[in-house]
């Protein structure tokens, strides 16, 4: 494990401006680790507390130190993901997916009705065949089962993202609906990542690595658990992209499309993005560009902020950021 002092000496800090607002934000800043191994990504969203954000301190420090596992894939399927826009705005979004044949969109966002939702997801599946919803734990199990019966009149649903919050929620929607359920949050956000799958309450898990720790134990829940699993961004720059197409090329099994679309989100990126070929995305290593670390270079003040959460995260007490 590095030291606080070498990390931050390899430290850059970027601000990445977004298409459109996602997850409530324009500007999406990470902190990028050059390392003798390669290079890694903390990104941690701005709200989350040292202890939470120090699993994505784990997953960088991964990346830039240690050599990454051996892939058996060399190109991922991906989804279109398509935020909580207009119905009408729903083409120009998935301009930016070519070829994908799988869409993942954003319902139950705060403000908008189940109407709106409804109108956002007819729309992708007049361009794309297969459509999957993620609620991001929005609905109440009354609200998704209406939501699944209104979202699956007019065709199928590949499943249900995170539905709602808690685990005993998602298995009593599961006897319920006829659509599978998927859970995100109830992994990523948990103390025991494996707790919702012993408990019944999911047909898919959707693994991140940044917020699991890394590749190393993502690949290692995804041993455990007897379910498909689909590999997603956590609205990663080009180099978390990396890192998870990684992941995904790593897997025994990997029988769906996978969340490693979204660099069409941002307007600029640290690499040239990656542009999917027939749906496709390439396992490649991911080296920033130079010149756009110094253009995207976020504030000398928002610099020090990072380097205060990560020198917070490494005080959170997590055994794999113990410097020995």
């Amino acid at each position: 494990m590095p030291s606080v002092t070498d990390i931050v000496d390899r430290l850059h800090v970027v601000a990445l401006p977004m298409r459109i607002k996602f997850r409530g934000i324009t500007v999406r800043e990470v902190a990028l680790i050059d390392g003798p191994s390669g290079w890694g990504e903390f990104g941690a969203f701005l709200e989350y507390e040292p202890s939470e954000a120090a699993a994505w301190l784990a997953a960088a420090v991964e990346a830039a130190y240690t050599p990454p596992p051996p892939v058996r894939r060399d190109r991922i399927a991906i989804n279109a993901t398509v935020p909580a826009v207009a119905a009408a705005d729903v083409p120009d979004v998935l301009a930016r997916f070519p070829g994908a044949r799988t869409a993942k969109v954003k319902v139950a966002e705060p403000g908008q009705t189940l109407a709106d939702d409804v109108a956002r997801v007819n729309a992708v599946r007049d361009h794309v065949p297969t459509v999957r919803v993620d609620a991001n734990g929005g609905w109440t199990v009354a609200e998704a089962v209406e939501a699944a019966r209104a979202l699956t009149a007019d065709g199928g649903l590949e499943y249900l993202e995170q539905p709602c919050m808690t685990v005993p929620e998602l298995a009593e929607l599961r006897r319920l609906v006829d659509v599978p359920i998927a859970a995100d949050e109830s992994i990523r956000r948990a103390d025991d990542p494996l707790h919702v799958v012993r408990s019944g309450a999911a047909d898919i898990a959707v693994l991140k690595v940044a917020p699991l720790g890394g590749v190393a134990k993502m690949l290692d829940i995804a041993r455990q658990i007897d379910i498909p699993v689909v590999v997603s961004s956590a609205l990663d720059s080009a180099v978390g992209i990396g890192r998870g197409l990684l992941a995904a090329g790593a897997l025994p099994d990997l029988r769906h499309a996978c969340g490693l679309g979204t660099g069409g989100l941002f307007v600029e990126d640290v690499a040239e993005p990656l542009t999917p070929v027939d749906g496709y995305l390439p396992v490649a290593t991911v080296t920033p560009d130079p010149a756009r670390l110094q253009t995207l270079a976020v504030s000398p003040q928002r610099r020090q902020w990072w380097i205060d959460r990560i020198k917070a995260c490494f005080a959170s007490g997590r055994a794999d950021l113990v410097t020995e």
